[in-house]
């Protein structure tokens, strides 16, 4: 499916002809086969990641306090240097091992609490900086210790709409599972309109992968009904790829909000005080729209950014138990499927 200058409808919104109980919608687990998922799963765990990991919303690594994360048992620290650039590095004050997110910084320079050693973001007494990049609307850091891949210079992106003509949300979420959890979870979209029938109905994967740009997409495309009120639904075709070993993108091809993005990343932060993983979900909304009338969606953006996450907290609110039910059934060695 190639992307085609043509003006929405009028309305973007379309009445069901007979609504269906939840129970009475086609079944979709036979096609939502285990090892098909297994397959699509082990494909996005082998594409190189050059060892970047999300952080999280670059909006909220601010000027004047640094912001910690554990990433894969690492502690990190990130804090915006005097010119706004984003500086990372090791999150244990190389003095006497002071929580460096505890500090502050004054015209970018961290200053521990403890004693007050400050760092500019360059190397100093033991404690070096770890490569650091800011998209625009995530933030990332490099840990090539970590991921033991060979590096890349900057994260792995999917395309984006741009900036001056989209609405942008980010959404944060941990749950306790490890990514390939979360990442399996959004490579099984036939549970759509089964596990999520508030959002979500006439689901359909079709089984003729769509094109993006031309190209093979080489992902899942699916064709599905948002749901606004009762009858009202608003129809769209989507397609979903993996573009790295954590991170799986959703892309609405055909419908209302054509070109807008889900990025879903999963950050592995580390084990819990009873030993299980946690895994930070952070999900990048990028919405757009051809419509005249969007203007005023832009200019609204930011009472628009919370309700975007609201929305992205309820869906990650089952989607999440979905990821924890996998990881305990992995762990114990329970065959899936």
């Amino acid at each position: 499916m190639t992307r085609e200058a043509r003006r929405p409808p009028r309305l973007p919104l379309r009445l069901r002809r007979r609504p269906e109980s939840w129970e009475r919608q086609r079944p979709t687990w036979r096609d939502a086969g285990p090892v098909r998922i297994a397959d699509a799963v082990k494909a996005a765990l082998a594409r190189p990641s050059g060892n970047w990991f999300v952080l999280g919303a670059a909006r909220d690594i601010g000027a004047d306090r640094p912001v910690g994360r554990t990433v894969a048992g690492v502690e990190v620290v990130a804090w915006r240097d005097a010119a706004g650039r984003l500086v990372a590095g090791p999150g244990a004050c190389p003095h006497l091992g002071a929580p460096l997110a505890q500090g502050r910084v004054h015209c970018g320079v961290l200053r521990c609490r403890w004693h007050g050693l400050a760092l500019d973001g360059a190397p100093f007494a033991g404690w070096e900086p770890f490569p650091a990049h800011d998209d625009g609307l995530l933030a990332w850091v490099r840990l090539d210790a970590v991921g033991g891949e060979s590096p890349l210079p900057r994260p792995v992106l999917p395309a984006r709409p741009r900036p001056s003509g989209a609405v942008a949300a980010v959404y944060t979420g941990i749950g306790g599972c490890e990514p390939e959890d979360v990442v399996a979870n959004r490579l099984d979209p036939w549970h759509g309109a089964w596990f999520h029938p508030y959002s979500f109905v006439d689901l359909t994967v079709l089984d003729t992968p769509a094109e993006y740009d031309g190209e093979p997409s080489g992902g899942l495309t699916v064709e599905v009904s948002f749901k606004v009120a009762g009858r009202a639904v608003v129809p769209v075709t989507a397609l979903f790829t993996a573009p790295g070993p954590r991170t799986v993108v959703m892309r609405i091809l055909a419908g209302e909000g054509e070109g807008s993005v889900v990025e879903t990343h999963a950050t592995p932060l580390g084990p819990d005080g009873r030993g299980r993983p946690r895994t930070a979900v952070v999900e990048a909304i990028v919405a757009t729209s051809r419509r005249p009338g969007f203007a005023l969606a832009r200019a609204a953006a930011p009472a628009l950014r919370p309700l975007m996450r609201a929305a992205a907290r309820r869906l990650w609110r089952d989607d999440l138990a979905y990821a924890e039910r996998r990881w305990e059934l992995r762990s114990s060695g329970r065959h899936l499927g």
